[in-house]
């Protein structure tokens, strides 16, 4: 939305600073967003009364009643509709609009919305929106609508682009990437696009967002391991090690079946760094459950974990249920997670002591210059050669510091 701004002539200014219109897109993954996204929407005329003030995304999709009682808002737009958030700005006659169609019955990805967002060594690539999985705490089903994923020529060309301006890295994303192609006639999948992208020159290395455990197989596995550009590090998202709280959350397979992905991607990809979302206090989460959950993580020995404290939402059947969690006991389990994370992290950086690992530079940071191996650990080097940006090299890991480690520069380059 904001590049549209900019191309239709626009100037955008800080959001403290006085300006004639305000996009607020908010999120709705907690009740926790929504009560900052409403905090933020009556911040906005306090300094321009007479400014036109649109509010789009998730929030503004699932709850288009809620927000239409909020006097100071202008426009309240659907995550489809925020496309043409142009259109709407310039048209507005200062009569309150609301247009939020039912994302539900959307069968195709909005044009707007497979723009990719480039930083300076990477791009992010969004290949799909939408879910089909309804886990008893997700709202992002409501707020997103079904499945519906681009085509893998239209991904390609996006692609091709980007490697023509140096682009070296593209990370594959989207509400549920394992469920890539599932609304296609064809017979296509995750795997068939992955082919196409590891053709690509210019593109050195794939990275893989978030993705479902119950996506690798043997099948999958063996035909992702011949495709040389895939990184090393997978993100696949757990959220209990309880088999009893993951039927309640409706996550569709076991602590069993999700081992023997871990297994399967360890046995082909021998660096690999795994990392998942953990969430505590999901309702009916015993003393017994939580136990369940520590073993299981201190024996799959992830890289890092993401903890969050499980927040009921408003819509979702999780927050009906009974047996709802102490706020207090939430804390205590996730700072129990957090340190055993942590001690993941620093056990697994002290191996890499004295090798040499393939650096991806991407900015100065004070003396040092930074950038993510292929398994996405942070390097810092410290030179003032700002040449190396977005240049591949390898780098001999002389320490640790905090989460990151510390290196020293191989003056070959990679091509």
């Amino acid at each position: 939305m904001r590049q549209k701004f900019i191309e239709n002539g626009y100037e955008i200014v800080e959001f403290e600073k006085k300006a004639d219109i305000y996009v607020i897109n908010t999120c709705t993954v907690t009740n926790m967003s929504d009560r900052k996204s409403r905090q933020i929407i009556r911040r906005v005329k306090d300094n321009n009364k007479s400014a036109i003030l649109a509010v789009t995304g998730c929030y503004a999709q699932v709850a288009k009643d809620e927000l239409d009682k909020i006097e100071d808002i202008d426009i309240v737009l659907g995550n489809n509709e925020k496309k043409d958030i142009i259109k709407y700005v310039e048209n507005f006659t200062n009569k309150k609009e609301n247009i939020v169609a039912d994302i539900m019955k959307e069968k195709c990805i909005t044009e707007f919305e497979v723009a990719a967002y480039t930083e300076k060594t990477r791009a992010v690539i969004k290949i799909q929106d939408g879910c089909d999985r309804f886990c008893s705490y997700c709202i992002i089903p409501y707020a997103r609508g079904r499945v519906r994923s681009r085509s893998i020529k239209d991904i390609v060309n996006e692609i091709i682009e980007i490697s023509k301006q140096g682009i070296k890295e593209v990370v594959i994303t989207g509400i549920h990437i394992a469920s890539y192609g599932k609304d296609f006639k064809e017979d296509i999948g995750l795997i068939d696009l992955l082919k196409e992208i590891n053709k690509i020159e210019g593109i050195k290395r794939i990275r893989l967002g978030s993705i479902e455990p119950t996506l690798i197989d043997e099948k999958f596995i063996k035909e992702l391991v011949k495709l040389e550009k895939i990184c090393d590090h997978f993100h696949l998202s757990l959220q209990s090690g309880c088999d009893e709280t993951l039927k309640r959350m409706n996550r569709r397979y076991t602590t069993k079946e999700f081992e023997n992905c871990t297994n399967l991607i360890k046995n082909n990809y021998p660096n690999v760094a795994l990392t998942t979302d953990i969430i505590v206090g999901f309702p009916g989460e015993t003393d017994k459950e939580f136990l369940k959950t520590y073993q299981y993580l201190d024996k799959i020995n992830f890289y890092k974990m993401h903890i969050f404290k499980y927040s009921p939402r408003k819509g979702t059947k999780a927050a009906s249920m009974e047996n709802q969690i102490d706020g207090n006991l939430k804390e205590t389990r996730s700072n129990k997670l957090i340190e055993l994370s942590n001690k993941n992290q620093e056990e697994q950086n002290e191996k890499y002591i004295g090798k040499e690992l393939e650096v991806l530079f991407e900015e100065q940071e004070g003396e040092y210059i930074k950038g993510h191996t292929t398994n996405y650990i942070m390097v810092y080097v410290k030179t003032d050669d700002r040449s190396i940006e977005n240049a591949i090299k390898k780098v001999k890991i002389t320490g640790i510091q905090g989460e990151n480690l510390i290196g020293s520069l191989n003056p070959l380059f990679l091509k």
